[in-house]
């Protein structure tokens, strides 16, 4: 097990906004960059959390390959959606202003639909869709990214991992939180296990034969190895996970004009990504009064986690649960972060000339 530090979530924003204010990104902005990927960690999805602040943002900032002032414009705008130039600046910023459009929008409207182009890696995808929640709305939010998926049969990636969220709000239970990648995994997680020089399960992705294999270092963009779809091989229904990453294809990067599959850049090349994004909101009292539509959704929770179980399982998951646990014991014991994304950290906010907090160690 690696060494694990606790921080307070203060501290490590105040510490976001310093490192991302030295890259040129204005204050108000960095706090949305560090609110969503803190929020990853507190979540426990590390994946997306900390662990990209630097060797993703940073160093795409730091070279210019991403505009740190984040200049999003409006190019068609109707009641109910909009079109939005992302200006190849900081995806969870315009991410941020689009989902808020979307919900003013359905404030007034009942629904309403945004999509985004010319951007960039925007972290979690729930972060987004779970902005709904608090507004009485279903959120939905999708994004594709660079390839590093094989279609079903295939050996090179040519896919996003493309993931979709949907939130909706519930009374008394954990919301309904669905975040997935289309891709058997994220290729976060082939990273995690990389830096834990552990190995990945199988089925999550294959080498650069077209092999099944259980080495993260195999995995790499750039030709060398892909991930899976969702669903892994053919015999296990992978072709399923191939169709739902073309669905957000289309919805996200055919319906903005976008790149798609392989004209999506990869973070390590000067050229701008080029990541598009859908996100949606419902308004609920536009069809039903929002108590019935919660307490509904709390029945039907309830009623799946009351059915039979499993042997040897203690409980049923319904989507989201988990996240809200770790995000309760983790908003009264601290954010966690593993040693070796402490030590990049600190590496990068040496970098750049500030301090990381590690002396601010809830457990040191």
């Amino acid at each position: 097990m690696e060494k694990e530090h606790r921080f307070n979530k203060e501290d490590l924003m105040d510490f976001v906004v310093r490192y991302m204010s030295k890259l040129g990104v204005p204050a108000e902005d960095a706090k949305i960059v560090g609110d969503v990927l803190i929020s990853a960690d507190v979540r426990g999805v590390e994946s997306h959390g900390l662990l990209r602040l630097g060797s993703y943002y940073g160093n795409r900032i730091s070279k210019n390959y991403i505009d740190p002032t984040t200049p999003f414009k409006i190019i068609t705008e109707t009641p109910t959606t909009a079109l939005i130039d992302g200006g190849n600046g900081c995806g969870q910023v315009v991410s941020y202003k689009a989902m808020q459009m979307a919900i003013e929008k359905a404030k007034k409207s009942g629904l309403a639909a945004i999509t985004v182009n010319n951007s960039n890696h925007f972290g979690i995808a729930g972060y987004y869709s779970m902005m709904a929640l608090e507004h009485g709305m279903i959120g939905i939010c999708m994004t594709n990214s660079q390839p590093l998926v094989a279609p079903t049969y295939g050996r090179t990636a040519v896919m996003g991992t493309n993931p979709i969220s949907v939130a909706a709000p519930s009374n008394t239970e954990y919301p309904y939180v669905l975040d997935m990648a289309t891709s058997a995994v994220a290729y976060g997680k082939i990273q995690l296990y990389e830096k834990k020089q552990e190995k990945i399960p199988l089925g999550w992705g294959i080498d650069e034969d077209g092999l099944v294999t259980d080495n993260p270092s195999k995995i790499k963009p750039g030709g060398h190895g892909a991930l899976l779809p969702l669903g892994g091989m053919d015999i296990t229904a992978g072709y399923k996970g191939f169709g739902l990453a073309i669905f957000v294809e289309i919805m996200c990067s055919i319906l903005s004009g976008g790149n798609y599959l392989t004209q999506v850049g990869s973070p390590s090349k000067p050229e701008p990504t080029g990541v598009s994004h859908f996100f949606m909101a419902i308004n609920i009292e536009a069809f039903r009064p929002l108590i019935d539509f919660k307490m509904q959704l709390d029945d039907m929770i309830r009623l799946l986690k009351s059915s039979p179980l499993a042997v040897d399982r203690d409980e049923i998951l319904v989507a989201g649960t988990k996240e809200f646990e770790y995000q309760k014991y983790n908003e009264v014991n601290g954010v966690p972060l593993i040693q070796p994304i402490v030590d990049d950290l600190m590496k990068e906010a040496e970098k750049v000339g500030v301090e990381f907090p590690l002396e601010k160690a809830i457990n040191k």
